[in-house]
């Protein structure tokens, strides 16, 4: 449901405007990104490229992947404190290539879902039917849930080996990037979340690097 500008939505309001959820891979451009993001932050390094799940999964059919969601310290402003304080128990895994190279926890995230588009609509931005908005990387506190090659491979100091030879510090042309995700169903179930793949094309006249 759209909201209306000026009008701020709640954290208790989170599922009168957010019907469902997808993956999204925001790539970043590594070399805009170590020039850019200071003093401006990441900006060009990621507008060139969005990749987006095909289909949307309902809140509905993630009733029973709701879980506690990590303590924030020092407490929140008053506008994001969200009771119960609630995260998405999604289980995301990174493949590059086919080898699986990162098992993200979305459970992990620092702020919930619900923060997220209060803070998104504070100033008084409005939501329109269609609107899309994301996390931002997942990551967990193991190496192996990192939710980038620069975490990954600790800024390209530590390559990632991939299955039947080879190795990675980035990514390369012709490389294949993989995200799925699952989440708790009732009685023992699985819901699945599909996934968003794209592969890294060679660079075009403007030296721009381009998905599929």
């Amino acid at each position: 449901m759209p909201s209306a500008p000026g009008e701020p939505v709640t954290v208790d309001r989170f599922a009168d405007h957010v019907f469902g959820v997808v993956l999204v891979n925001d790539w970043s451009a590594r070399d805009l990104q170590a020039w850019e993001y200071r003093p401006l932050g990441p900006f060009l390094a990621k507008s060139f490229a969005t990749s987006v799940s095909p289909w949307v999964v309902p809140l509905d059919a993630l009733a029973h992947a709701w879980v506690p969601a990590p303590d924030q310290d020092p407490p929140v402003l008053d506008y994001l404190r969200d009771v119960p304080h609630l995260g998405l128990d999604l289980r995301l895994t990174v493949e590059c290539n086919d080898t699986v190279v990162s098992r993200p926890p979305f459970a992990a995230m620092y702020w919930t879902p619900a923060q997220q588009l209060a803070h998104l609509t504070v100033n008084g931005a409005s939501v329109r039917t269609g609107d899309l908005y994301a996390s931002g990387t997942v990551s967990g506190p193991r190496r192996d849930q990192t939710g980038s090659f620069l975490e990954l491979t600790w800024g390209g100091s530590e390559p990632v080996r991939l299955d039947g030879g080879g190795e990675r510090t980035f990514l390369e042309d012709g490389d294949t990037v993989t995200i799925s995700a699952d989440a708790p169903g009732p009685d023992g179930t699985t819901v699945g979340l599909g996934a968003v793949r794209g592969t890294i094309r060679p660079g075009g006249t403007r030296g721009d690097r381009l998905t599929r």
